[in-house]
């Protein structure tokens, strides 16, 4: 994939003059590798789990390349650079950045000892996990939260709930109130959308998923709880919690104020880099991640990250498989943006009322069944561009569009392991210490059951048809 795009750079004094994809020329089956690589992301962690764990990024590369080529054929090399840097600059590495972050940062704060899972505990700890996702991240709040949620519940006869609700509430919904939140909600913000937009709009349906479901899960977990109490011998004796790695908590804020920065502060400075523009804001967000991030690793103590399990493994997973999506998504976006002249007029159709207007619980519910099984980051972008693509429309005539994609995105990932990054990355946690997860069909029994029933509810509440 690098060595590819090293090639592509090498034109960069053509690429200036690359034009956009036309999207009202590409057939569908422009769209097969993009296809073809979200459902090989679906697939092969199930049925080829060892092949997928050591060559996903050569999957990956390979979809990129299966569109890169041909269209640079097609359509000429400087056009198909021209792809590739508007993807790399523009998406891929702000997207990329804020991931690393978050998750550098997270990793560097160690809440070391523990407490006594009792029903009221383990619903306080997910209903701090739910505000915090949308402050230090999903991925963020997951890491931080998990190892101590385990450690409560390790003496507990049935515990396999506990972390199922983990995964709906702080992996998931809890991140849809803000653009730090959830990948799908930055790129909005990438794209445009104001960040208290956000916050405003999204504050009803997170409060009102986040408390049906912790209602649920308190019930769940007492039940549970008086039925078969705890086990006899505790694995970790309960004992004073103890926080290593403070200042990372002001690290965090360090990137919730570059984030917010990047979205108020407009001072009109810029810069085209090769038909890309590049604007002054952007680049110190940018710029000042990183540093976080470098600065998060210089001031933790070693022995703080090991206490966390801490390794790279979940960041490389990102990095390499969200390359491959960025440059092959690029024609779905394209064709979808050209609408009713595209060959997706079919869908334009569905999603719309007879009258042209957005059909708003459609958007909702196609946005996520879609990120259930599928990524909700590159599903965001496709109902997005296919509602109209411009921020400013879809922040005011459309915004309650906006919100049932932005819904649908963030919420409708808890479906499946497969709907957000960091569902796998709690399955895989949790199993290391020893907690017996459900498989793949296991877990959506439990999805299905608990989380259909609030969606369906959501949608006669603020997605009427």
């Amino acid at each position: 994939m690098w060595k590819f795009a090293t090639a592509l750079l090498a034109l960069c004094p053509a690429l200036a003059q690359a034009a956009q994809i036309d999207g009202a020329a590409l057939s569908l089956p422009w769209m097969l590798p993009f296809a073809g690589l979200l459902l090989s992301i679906a697939l092969c962690p199930i049925f080829l789990p060892k092949f997928w764990h050591h060559h996903f990024g050569k999957v990956a590369a390979f979809w990129a390349a299966a569109f890169a080529l041909p269209y640079a054929l097609l359509a000429g090399w400087p056009a198909m650079g021209g792809v590739l840097w508007h993807a790399l600059l523009e998406e891929y590495i702000p997207f990329l950045l804020l991931l690393f972050a978050l998750y550098t940062v997270s990793g560097g704060i160690l809440v070391w000892g523990n407490l006594h899972g009792s029903a009221k505990l383990n619903t306080g700890i997910l209903a701090l996990g739910t505000v915090l996702a949308s402050v230090m991240g999903t991925t963020g709040a997951a890491m931080l939260l998990i190892r101590p949620l385990l450690k409560a519940n390790d003496n507990r006869q049935h515990n396999v709930h506990v972390v199922v609700f983990f995964i709906f509430l702080v992996a998931n919904v809890g991140g849809g109130l803000t653009p730090l939140g959830d990948p799908p909600l930055f790129l909005g913000f990438l794209k445009g959308v104001d960040f208290m937009w956000t916050v405003e709009h999204m504050a009803a349906p997170v409060a009102f998923t986040s408390a049906l479901l912790l209602g649920l899960f308190y019930l769940l977990d007492r039940h549970y709880f008086t039925k078969e109490g705890v086990l006899p011998v505790d694995k970790t004796p309960d004992s004073a919690l103890k926080i290593y790695g403070k200042r990372n908590f002001w690290l965090l804020g360090a990137i919730v104020g570059l984030v917010l920065l990047s979205g108020m502060w407009r001072p009109g400075l810029g810069w085209s880099v090769f038909g890309v523009e590049l604007a002054l804001q952007d680049l110190v967000r940018d710029l000042g991640l990183l540093a976080v991030a470098l600065l998060s690793l210089k001031i933790t103590p070693a022995q703080v990250r090991a206490g966390n399990d801490f390794n790279w493994g979940p960041m490389q997973e990102v990095g390499k498989l969200f390359a491959g999506i960025f440059v092959a998504m690029a024609p779905a976006l394209a064709i979808l943006k050209a609408g009713s002249a595209g060959a997706m007029a079919g869908l334009v159709q569905l999603v719309s009322n007879p009258d042209g207007t957005p059909h708003d619980a459609m958007y909702f519910w196609l946005t996520g069944l879609l990120s259930a099984f599928l990524d909700n980051a590159p599903t965001y972008l496709v109902f997005f561009n296919l509602a109209h693509g411009d921020a400013a429309h879809m922040m005011g005539p459309l915004a309650s569009t906006l919100m049932a994609i932005s819904a649908g995105a963030v919420f409708m990932g808890a479906m499946s392991y497969i709907g957000n990054a960091p569902n796998f990355m709690v399955k895989a946690v949790a199993e290391d210490r020893g907690v017996k997860m459900p498989s793949f069909f296991g877990y959506m029994a439990w999805s299905v059951s608990c989380l259909l029933p609030v969606y369906i509810l959501m949608t006669l509440v603020f997605f009427h048809y």
